[in-house]
């Protein structure tokens, strides 16, 4: 899960993030509309909904460990909550999981769902980001490419960059490997992999 350490990151942060303030950012858009009806109906429609869904992602994540009957139970929490940002979380544990069984097939669906479940750029383009990685492992590269320049966020352009030069270093494109790998490493000078590619480059040139 190395690839994934920055991303977890951002999810984990997303996740505290709508455990801290979700309640407050709803209470937020109805004292906008004002009077005794919205508040009546923060109170009796949208809190307990998202602390209902609050409860249901957490005991569906911890029954994820429970094997088979774990990950169903989480898949019908995905499939019984589709407008809730909560079942993109529990997609994208889902696809992890299914990542780690090797079924890609599973994974990419979850992480399809994740990503149009989102509701927030970052997450979304992290499931995006995974999912062009399951995608490539599954020889899809053409797919790979277009979920690639769908991820929005620009804080994330490296990772596109250096994703689509692998899909172009799988179908032997060498030339424009390079230019994706090169322009990755203008906006992350750091990155060692990415040095590392490169220099990988030039021996399949030769070849």
């Amino acid at each position: 899960m190395e690839d994934y350490s920055t991303e977890e990151q951002q999810v984990e942060a997303i996740k505290k993030f709508w455990k801290e303030n979700g309640t407050a950012i709803i209470l937020g858009a109805v004292i906008g509309l004002g009077g005794l009806w919205g508040w009546r109906y923060y109170n009796e429609q949208r809190v307990a909904s998202q602390e209902q869904a609050s409860e249901q992602y957490e005991q569906a994540i911890t029954m994820l460990e429970q094997g088979e009957q774990g990950f169903d139970e989480a898949k019908r929490f995905v499939s019984e909550n589709p407008d809730n940002h909560y079942a993109a979380l529990a997609a994208m544990q889902l696809a992890q999981q299914a990542v780690e069984l090797d079924n890609l097939e599973e994974a990419a669906a979850q992480l399809k769902l994740a990503a149009d479940k989102a509701g927030v750029d970052a997450l979304a383009s992290v499931a995006r980001l995974r999912l062009a990685r399951v995608q490539i492992q599954q020889q899809a590269y053409e797919e790979a490419l277009t979920t690639l320049a769908s991820v929005e966020a620009q804080s994330y352009k490296s990772q596109v960059l250096e994703l689509q030069g692998d899909v172009y270093v799988a179908q032997e494109k060498l030339d424009q490997a390079r230019s994706a790998y090169s322009e990755a490493l203008q906006l992350n000078a750091g990155n060692n992999l990415l040095k590392m590619k490169l220099d990988n480059l030039q021996v399949l040139a030769s070849l």
